[in-house]
């Protein structure tokens, strides 16, 4: 039988609608309060379709204007290699859903290279590697993260870490490209594992019936080369946020009542 990661908490909202909202105040609440006492936060975002409902929720939330946005940093977890402005961007969806709606200084935006900015993928790969590292610490070549939050596929990946690929198993770089991606478009750039398990919270938000099949192995600890998923964790809390429809097979044990 497999052994249950008791460390890894789920917390599950009635939809998807209260999924974003209840993810988006929480968010805030931190920043609020973080921002409040002087510290600066590095925020990994995500793309997709609840990813960005959650952005959308903190876009319009009564108490944005309360979060210091100086001390916040945007970064992404993995891009797709378009055209600057493209809708298939994350960062053309975040800027939309949230930071074009908050004060947040340009220099605080870590975008990654557009098509338009570099010679190629390998290059727009090494360039947001250098950013993270203009940040860096003691420790590591980028950021101390304070949230990394993620999406997961149906196929269970992360970030555009794809199951059975390589790029899964790259732990000398920060970042690295991706070609002939099992989703489109093929090209794209993507964190590595190393970096999303540094960060000290690790959010992950899943809706939809397509997404139990993988919150149910990520939960059950299978193994990370073919449930990406599965191996994101981070150094201090490790959460799944759910609606009901992704959190049909969850065992009563791992739910969260009290966060």
């Amino acid at each position: 039988m497999t052994q249950l990661w008791t460390e890894k908490r789920v917390v599950i909202s009635a939809d998807a609608a209260t999924l974003a909202s209840d993810v988006a105040d929480r968010l805030l609440v931190r920043l609020i309060r973080r921002s409040g006492a002087g510290k600066t936060s590095h925020i990994v975002l995500t793309g997709g379709a609840i990813g960005t409902e959650v952005l959308r929720a903190a876009g319009s939330h009564a108490r944005r204007s309360d979060v210091d946005w100086s001390t916040v940093h945007f970064w992404w977890g993995d891009e797709r290699f378009l055209p600057a402005g493209d809708s298939e961007r994350n960062d053309a969806s975040a800027r939309a859903a949230l930071l074009d709606r908050i004060d947040v200084p340009d220099e605080n935006v870590h975008a990654m290279a557009t098509t338009g900015d570099v010679s190629d993928l390998e290059a727009a790969a090494q360039s947001y590697a250098a950013d993270l590292a203009r940040f860096g610490t003691e420790e590591h070549p980028w950021p101390e993260f304070y949230l990394c939050f993620l999406g997961v596929g149906p196929d269970g990946h992360i970030a555009s870490l794809f199951p059975d690929r390589p790029e899964i198993q790259v732990t000398d770089r920060s970042v690295v490209a991706v070609r002939h991606s099992p989703k489109p478009p093929e090209n794209r750039l993507t964190l590595t594992r190393p970096v999303i398990n540094s960060a000290r919270c690790v959010w992950l938000v899943l809706s939809g019936v397509d997404k139990a099949s993988p919150l149910g192995l990520a939960l059950a600890g299978a193994s990370y080369e073919t449930v990406p998923a599965a191996g994101a964790k981070g150094r201090r809390r490790t959460l799944f946020f759910v609606d009901q429809d992704a959190a049909a097979s969850v065992p009563p044990e791992l739910i969260d009542q009290e966060f």
